[in-house]
């Protein structure tokens, strides 16, 4: 990408923030907002009988994420707890069950890509299984495990496996038929061929099954938080509804955003690195 490009990028993408927080600015300072709420409801919503929306403005929900950001870790009690170690709590939940599906999905993978038998004989299954929401694993987890904790890692080893699988095992079958001869040619192990051949040819697909793994891990913690309460960020978020704190509710959401971006881009800087041009 050109110097130029990326400066008028960068330039759009400023106008395009400023337009949408002057856009919503706007729109909750205005008197529609809350003109046909009942008066108990405006007052239980945070908004006056006179139209104020209840929804927060740009401005008030940055000084929410300003308080959250100067005092991240604070601690005062189960049900308030600061951001930071919310947003710790659930990082570590998705760090866990992922590394657990990488273990288990590149290994398989390659299987399934260098065997047609296994690719056959586990086809049926993978078809029938990555469908299913991981949240409707919850259940059965809380059932079986009766932990909160380890069944919200389980989820996140289900639904983090099967991007990786079936890209492993595309990448792994896709190898260029021309390498495998030549590796053949020169009589090296299955081993060595698998690990100086293969694993490198298949790199970029395997990264970006993991890229799509981690970003659906994140997606699906929240969620999963929601329903099993106690810690993280989606615990935070469902608790701050309960508190009526559309602010904090909000402030979570860019919480979310941002570290679903950096999760993204850390696994983008590592799927460039095993890029190659033929």
């Amino acid at each position: 990408m050109s110097l130029s490009l990326r400066w008028r990028a960068a330039v759009l993408t400023v106008f395009i923030f400023f337009a949408f927080t002057a856009t919503w600015e706007l729109s909750v300072g205005g008197h529609g907002g809350a003109a046909t709420m009942s008066p108990e409801y405006a007052a239980l919503m945070g908004a006056t009988a006179k139209g104020a929306s209840a929804m927060p403005g740009p401005l008030k929900v940055g000084g929410q994420l300003w308080e959250h950001v100067l005092n991240p870790f604070y601690d005062k009690g189960p049900n308030d707890k600061g951001v930071g170690i919310q947003l710790g709590y659930s990082i570590a939940r998705v760090a866990v069950g992922f590394l657990l599906a990488v273990l288990m999905a590149v290994p398989l993978g390659f299987l399934i890509g260098m065997s047609p038998l296994f690719y056959k004989a586990l086809d049926p299954f993978i078809q029938v299984l990555k469908p299913v929401s991981p949240l409707a694993w919850m259940p059965l987890a809380l059932y079986t495990i009766k932990d909160s904790t380890i069944s919200s890692v389980f989820v996140i080893y289900i639904c983090s496996v099967w991007p990786m699988l079936i890209n492993t095992a595309f990448g792994v079958a896709s190898v260029r038929r021309e390498w495998l001869n030549v590796a053949r040619t020169l009589e090296v192990g299955r081993l060595r061929t698998a690990l100086r051949v293969i694993l490198p040819a298949a790199g970029p697909t395997i990264m970006t099954g993991m890229r799509i793994s981690i970003g659906i891990a994140w997606l699906v913690i929240v969620a999963a938080e929601m329903l099993v309460g106690g810690t993280g960020i989606g615990y935070f978020v469902w608790n701050e509804w309960n508190n009526l704190s559309i602010t904090n509710v909000i402030a979570a959401i860019v919480f979310i955003g941002l570290i679903g971006m950096l999760l993204d881009q850390v696994l983008a800087f590592f799927t460039k690195l095993v890029t190659y041009v033929e």
